[in-house]
């Protein structure tokens, strides 16, 4: 929006050029959404706790976590309201990529939001029902991968890309683009998911990855730089990391409402679309793989549920404590902040490993 308006100001001012360098929009956006957010925060905190829009506490979950009932939920609404306006001031709203990843996030974020208003307004623990919410879970991410394999003008914005190896790169045809498209987004929404059960725990690992996505879409979309670095060009990509500023602003003034001890939590309307997010912006710049790296801590966090469930119903014993991964530390004494704080340095290390894939090639 603010885009076209410099376009047709720079005509006679000059000066408005400068808002035609991607990389300033990114922190324009950045820096954006966090004015947003810090100014929209208390306000909606103060609404949620008006309506009683409160969390629910397992009753099996570690003691601590008692003290945290009642705590506003459904604050992902803040950060994709954040992420939706600064992306929209900010980004070229002619650019195809900006709408496809907007409408996914949005999508996920629905889902997410009727999920946490069946548990936390009509006092339904299960809110959708698993299958129904991957259903819906599924055509979005379908739909999604769908639009951009029939939209392809090139080669290489289909292909998979493998890290570390220049000449490595396999073809997987429109319908295995597709499937690949369906388990990363779907993944990787409910990876972020089962991570988002301490405070601050999923708010700054997504942040993290946000930002090291947002160097990999303007480099993908940078021609020159693209082919030095010896990754895919794809035209029109580097706009995605107005989006990935948004992403990482909004959700830095998430965390200054959802450090220990919590005045809000995201909920599953934040947490689905967050990671939905990620994984749609992976999936257009081809970067499965790496986003697998960067987000470690959301992979261990799923494989230890799925490892935990699989191990009861074969042998009747469980492998943690309880699961997701966190849980299992709570119980064995580690601090919330131990957790969360060490968790974050992980992710750290892995982004910079992950970003390192860009000249280890």
């Amino acid at each position: 929006m603010l885009l076209e308006l410099a376009q047709w100001l720079s005509q006679d001012i000059r000066a408005f050029n400068v808002l035609s360098y991607i990389t300033l929009r990114t922190l324009l956006a950045a820096l954006t959404s966090l004015i947003i957010s810090f100014m929209i925060g208390p306000i909606m905190i103060r609404k949620l706790l008006a309506y009683k829009i409160g969390q629910s506490v397992r009753d099996d979950g570690p003691k601590t976590h008692l003290v945290k009932a009642g705590t506003p939920t459904m604050g992902g609404a803040l950060i994709l309201t954040s992420i939706t306006i600064s992306t929209l001031l900010w980004g070229d709203l002619s650019n195809r990529y900006i709408w496809v990843v907007l409408i996914t996030t949005l999508g996920f974020g629905v889902i997410g939001w009727v999920d946490d208003y069946r548990k936390v307004v009509h006092r339904n623990p299960q809110g959708i029902p698993a299958r129904t919410k991957l259903l819906w879970q599924s055509v979005i991410a379908i739909l999604a991968g769908l639009y951009l394999v029939l939209t392809a003008e090139l080669p290489a914005q289909t292909i998979m890309i493998v890290p570390f190896f220049k000449q490595v790169a396999l073809p997987l045809g429109a319908i295995g683009f597709v499937m690949l498209s369906y388990f990363v987004i779907v993944g990787s929404s409910n990876a972020v998911n089962l991570t988002d059960g301490l405070d601050g725990l999923a708010i700054m690992p997504t942040v993290m990855i946000s930002s090291g996505l947002a160097i990999f879409s303007y480099v993908a979309g940078h021609a020159l730089f693209a082919k030095y670095l010896g990754i895919p060009h794809i035209p029109q990509a580097g706009e995605l990391a107005i989006f990935c500023g948004a992403l990482a602003g909004s959700g830095l003034a998430f965390l200054w409402f959802n450090a220990h001890p919590a005045q809000v939590f995201m909920g599953d309307v934040g947490a689905l679309a967050l990671g939905a997010a990620l994984g749609i912006v992976t999936v257009i710049i081809r970067q499965e793989i790496v986003l697998l790296i960067m987000g470690g801590v959301f992979v261990i966090e799923t494989l230890s549920v799925i490892l935990q469930v699989a191990s009861f119903k074969l042998t009747g014993r469980r492998v943690f404590k309880m699961a997701p991964l966190h849980h299992h530390y709570e119980l064995k004494g580690w601090s919330e902040n131990q957790i969360v704080v060490r968790f974050w340095i992980i992710t750290m290390m892995l982004v910079l490993f992950g970003l390192s894939t860009l000249k280890l090639r």
